[in-house]
């Protein structure tokens, strides 16, 4: 058996603390979060905006995505390949799939989209915008791809109980653009 890294342990540490909060707690910190989204819209060039569908004790999206869509903003969600995370098309009350992971995900009837601004899910993360995912690399590569066709804004959502010192970084790491929690936003400076 393969001995836990620094990220493995960093992960299991801040995913038992946002499992400690109570349901009621994270919907009502997912509504804050969404509200401090929403001031962000002129940083994400029109969209589409990628979201994600909530799993097991997740922060939820999907009201940040709604505010945004009544401000005109497309929203999409993405999809597991084999080749890596796409994204397709969403709004309120399409149809879904399941997915891996316990994921739900567009159809793949829902056209495919290259979002501008991204709303990531965290595992962990630090001030200095590293974040630490569930460990597959999905997103770490969805940005580096999405990136490189354009600018691309991201967002990292969590719950402020998600925060560590410092996030092991590794070569492919690339830092956010934002993190919003339910207490703070943390505007990230790029040098």
């Amino acid at each position: 058996m393969t001995e836990p890294t620094a990220k493995d342990i960093r992960r299991k540490e801040a995913l038992n603390r946002r499992s400690a909060l109570s349901p009621e707690q994270r919907a009502e910190f997912s509504l804050h979060i969404s509200k401090r989204i929403v001031p962000f819209a002129d940083k994400m060039s029109g969209g589409p905006v990628g979201g994600f569908w909530p799993i097991r004790t997740e922060i939820d999206p999907r009201p940040a995505l709604l505010e945004l869509n009544a401000l005109g903003f497309r929203s999409a969600l993405p999809v597991v390949t084999p080749s890596g995370l796409i994204f397709r098309a969403w709004k309120t009350g399409d149809a879904m799939a399941e997915g891996p992971f316990g994921l739900r995900e567009p159809e793949a009837t829902a056209p495919e989209v290259s979002p501008l601004a991204l709303l990531v899910p965290l595992a962990a993360f630090d001030r200095r915008g590293h974040r630490i995912g569930y460990g597959a690399g999905y997103y770490d590569r969805a940005i580096a791809r999405l990136s490189a066709i354009g600018p691309l804004f991201t967002i990292g959502i969590a719950f402020s109980v998600q925060e560590i010192d410092r996030v092991p970084e590794e070569p492919h790491d690339r830092s956010l653009d934002v993190i919003v929690t339910e207490k703070e936003t943390i505007v990230i400076p790029h040098y």
